[in-house]
This record gives C-alpha cells, sequence and structure tokens, in this order.
C-alpha cells in the first residue's frame, strides 16, 4: 500500500520499499513527526560521536538544535518537549512562508554557538491557512548543513495525487522524510497517517528493543515495524486505505479533492462580494481564511456568535506579525459537499455579521 500510495503522489524512489527507504502507517502525525525527530537525534548524535571521540550520548543531545515555521502545527514544538531537544521557531514571511534566509541565518548563528543543526521541519498546507513553504529554497540549506529534512504535509499532502498540484511538492528530493494523513483529506477513517523515510536504519537503531519475549524464528526477512514507531503493537490500518483505493480509484479521489477546492473557491468569491469581509491569505486548497475587514475584536464576536448558533461549525486562528489578525477558518471537508452547502453556510455568516454591524 505504501508503495502504490508514494507512486500515486510522485514521491522519490529513494522512499519506495526495497532499498534503504519505506514507508509505514501510524496514528498520527504528531506521532510521525516524533519518530523522524528521534531518527534525526541518533543520526546526530552518532556524526557528533564520531567528531569528538569520547563525548556522550547526553553530551551530543545538549549540543543539538532543531527548525520549524512559527506557522507549523503544534505537534512539532510538542515533539521538542517530549525529546526534551532545543527546537527554535522561525518567523515566517508575510507570505506565511519560512523563511530560507532567516532560517540559514540561524543555523549560522547556532553553529557559531557551539551547536549542532539537525533536524527541520518544512509545512506543506499549515494549519492555520494553508501555506506551502518553498522547499526548493529549503531543501539546499539543509543539505548544505547535513539536517534531516521532515516535510509535514497533513491535510495538503493528498493534494498530489492531481498533477496540477504537484509543482508544490517541488524539492521534496531534499526530504529525509514526510508525512500526510488520508484520515484528513483522502476519504479514509481515522487514524491513518502515512510517513516515509529516505533511510529507515536510523528509525530502527531509534526504537530497536528486542527482549526475548518478542523475538520469533522468521526475524530479519522482512522489515519489522515495531521498531519504526512508538507503541510495540499496530493496527491493521492498510486495509481500510485498500479499499478507499479500490472503491474511488484516482479518479475518483481526484474528483473529490478537485471539487473541494472548486467549493473554496466558490465560497471565496462569496465572501468577497460582501465588503463587509476580507480574504487574509491566498485561497490554494478547500481553505478559506476570512474575517471582518481590519477588525479583530468584531471577528472574534463573530466566531463566537456562529459557534453558539450551531448552524455550521468553523474553527479560528490568528497571525501574530507583522500586526496581529484574528480569522475565522472555513473549511470544506464534507465528504459530498455540493455548491447548495457553500450558499447555506455564507448565508449563515451572512446572518450573524448582520446582527453585528449593518452592511456597507
Amino acid at each position: 500500500m505504501m508503495d502504490w500510495l508514494a507512486k500515486l503522489l510522485q514521491l522519490p524512489e529513494y522512499f519506495l520499499s526495497g532499498g534503504d527507504g519505506g514507508g509505514v502507517i501510524q496514528g498520527s502525525c504528531s506521532e510521525a513527526t516524533l519518530v523522524s525527530l528521534c531518527g534525526a537525534r541518533n543520526r546526530a548524535i552518532n556524526r557528533y560521536q564520531k567528531e569528538h571521540p569520547g563525548a556522550t550520548v547526553y553530551e551530543a543531545a545538549s549540543k543539538l538544535v532543531g527548525y520549524y515555521s512559527d506557522q507549523a502545527h503544534c505537534s512539532v514544538e510538542r515533539s521538542g518537549l517530549i525529546s526534551m531537544l532545543r527546537l527554535r521557531p522561525i518567523r515566517t514571511t508575510v507570505s506565511r512562508q519560512l523563511n530560507a534566509s532567516d532560517l540559514e541565518a540561524s543555523i549560522k548563528e547556532d553553529v557559531s554557538n557551539g551547536f549542532v543543526p539537525f533536524f527541520c521541519v518544512a509545512a506543506l498546507g499549515t494549519t492555520g491557512c494553508c501555506a506551502f513553504d518553498n522547499m526548493k529554497e529549503i531543501g539546499p540549506i539543509c543539505e548544505k548543513y547535513d539536517i534531516w529534512l521532515h516535510v509535514d504535509a497533513a491535510y495538503a499532502g493528498s493534494v498530489f495525487i492531481c498533477p496540477e498540484f504537484r509543482p508544490l511538492l517541488d524539492g521534496i528530493e531534499y526530504a529525509m522524510s514526510f508525512v500526510f494523513n488520508p484520515h484528513k483529506w483522502l476519504l479514509t477513517n481515522f487514524d491513518c497517517s502515512c510517513v516515509w523515510f529516505k533511510k529507515t536504519e536510523w528509525i530502527v537503531k531509534s526504537f530497536c528493543v528486542n527482549p526475548t519475549y518478542l523475538r520469533y524464528k522468521d526475524e530479519g526477512r522482512m522489515p519489522d515495524l515495531r521498531h519504526w514507531q512508538i507503541p510495540f503493537g499496530r493496527k491493521f490500518r492498510s486495509l481500510k486505505l485498500w479499499f478507499v483505493m479500490r472503491r474511488f480509484g484516482v479518479h475518483g479521489l481526484q474528483q473529490y479533492i478537485r471539487n473541494h477546492i472548486d467549493l473554496a473557491h466558490k465560497f471565496e468569491r462569496l465572501m468577497l462580494s460582501d465588503q463587509r469581509f476580507e480574504i487574509v491569505h491566498k485561497v490554494t486548497m478547500g481553505l478559506v481564511c476570512f474575517r471582518i475587514k481590519e477588525d479583530n475584536e468584531l471577528t472574534r464576536k463573530l466566531y463566537h456568535d456562529i459557534e453558539a448558533d450551531g448552524r455550521i461549525h468553523l474553527t479560528p486562528s490568528e497571525f501574530h506579525h507583522p500586526e496581529e489578525v484574528y480569522f475565522i477558518r472555513f473549511a470544506v471537508c464534507h465528504p459530498v459537499a455540493e455548491e447548495a452547502h457553500i450558499n447555506y453556510a455564507f448565508q449563515v455568516v451572512q446572518e450573524m455579521t448582520d446582527q453585528l454591524l449593518p452592511r456597507l
């Protein structure tokens, strides 16, 4: 299943099984990010100890530093907390992309202070506004400093089955690991998070514990996936993904995703037809981020009123620079969403806004 899916997404061949790489289904991107972080950690510690004979594991770990954008999912920060590793957020540009120049400046500063850069997370489709980091800029920097590049495409990764969106994945050849969630946008029930590694040896070395009571006679004949994850036990997640592929096929899944994107643009046009609203980030996927023009407090009040009303469910987010911007996220995610649903949602937003301020 993982090889089929990798080929469908047009991932690099080194992610396929049969060589040094391979893929595995895990529970969530949070889990996959932590696993990738641990693999990157042990790879960096191994390198540090070769360069500094006599250095302990703990000494080496204390030198490590990783990077992620301030728009990355909070699970990245949590992975740092769990692993007790130093991870630095990098301020994004006005386009909400990780700034490659700022990334390299931070790396140089850390190196000059005796730290060892080892891990970087690139986000393809950030949680807040669905921004895409430019891996063609970030990748060469990670390669230059021998940094493990982990690509988090939790939501938007599914879109790469559509050829017209594949350019957003350019630069993936620099990645050491890539993860996306079919349970977010590929008609698959939770939990199903697909992660690929360029070299699985660092993952296995990070998690391989093999007591007598877990050994079996055919060990080594095929990959033992309990060494690719945090828990020892595994669910049979691949079957539901196989059924989705069998039921809908590539064409059906492409139609499903394209429909959501078309409907998001429909909602965007409706919002722009009312001069009280503004779109705060370019709409590229099935997510529309809007607010009442230049008014955080009214937007906040509108969000709480919509939630209290209960007819539609939206979520909020915010930017913190160059100024505070509070906005509302409208995500097209219903399996059989159609234009009537979009019109109804817009009608509800307008009605609730009418109660706050008159139409312009």
